[in-house]
């Protein structure tokens, strides 16, 4: 068959590689993580394989797309403006200043592009957890108009976590204030543990606040905080070793809960 092309993919931290016909139309996809080609139609099986050949490294699976879950049932189910797995990290910040930009000349840097370039480090670390099987929200918006800045579901448990931007700066965290550098400290760590209560609740589930200090020149803490795991961007790998907590159909099922704008409307 002529035409066929191939379309990669990049998406919530799963690469796929798509096979469409020159209409648009989608007749299998290669799954990287997975090393398996998913046939929409088997009549077009070695057509499917020719347009692959050069992107795979040797035979592969080929058969039907699995079998949905429940929780990837659930997760199709729902009406894209109540789905917040699309949210990109700092989504409010983006939106935000797409609607109020500020100033062209400031006296000071603009606070919101600090915070958002906080959250974007730490989303990004960890959207690449996503193949060690874990998930990540990001920007969850709460009643009030508060937020959790990223919410981290896997085998290890779940997460509450608050970027902090502290780019060359000291850090002392004497619980529950924090202080960077000269400024006056402020008890931050309340709002963490508040954000993982309201998670807990949210979800009927344990979630552990974490504070991750993004780009901290010198972290001190006197003290461990109370139920708060203080991390720095560099150290957030530390996350992705934690197991024995959560089988895979319960991480998936609370995954499914989470991107559910509906599950925080309640709150």
């Amino acid at each position: 068959m002529d035409g066929l092309r191939v379309i990669p993919t990049y998406r919530h931290g799963r690469e796929r590689l798509y096979v469409c016909l020159p209409d648009g139309r989608n007749l299998a996809w290669y799954d990287r993580g997975t090393a398996r080609v998913n046939l929409l139609d088997a009549a077009h099986e070695e057509d499917v394989l020719s347009a692959l050949g050069p992107f795979l490294a040797g035979p592969v699976p080929v058969g039907p797309p699995p079998v949905p879950t429940p929780a990837e049932l659930a997760r199709l189910s729902l009406h894209p403006d109540d789905d917040l797995a699309p949210n990109r990290p700092g989504e409010a910040l983006l939106i935000d200043l797409d609607r109020d930009p500020g100033p062209a000349r400031r006296l000071r840097p603009d606070p919101r592009r600090r915070a958002l370039a906080a959250e974007r480090a730490v989303g990004e670390a960890l959207d690449r957890m996503d193949g060690a099987g874990w998930h990540a929200l990001h920007s969850i918006p709460l009643p009030g108009g508060d937020r959790i800045h990223h919410l981290l579901i896997g085998p290890g448990g779940l997460y509450a976590v608050h970027a902090l931007y502290a780019h060359r700066q000291r850090v002392t965290v004497a619980d529950p204030e924090v202080g960077l550098g000269r400024h006056a400290p402020r008890p931050l760590l309340r709002r963490v543990r508040a954000d993982a209560d309201r998670a807990s609740y949210a979800l009927t589930a344990e979630v552990r606040p974490v504070l991750v200090l993004v780009g901290a020149s010198a972290v001190t803490v006197p003290a461990p905080p109370r139920g708060v795991r203080v991390l720095t961007d560099a150290d957030m790998e530390a996350l992705a070793r934690t197991g024995g907590v959560l089988k895979p159909a319960d991480t998936e099922a609370l995954h499914a809960m989470a991107r559910d704008r509906n599950t925080w409307a309640r709150l």
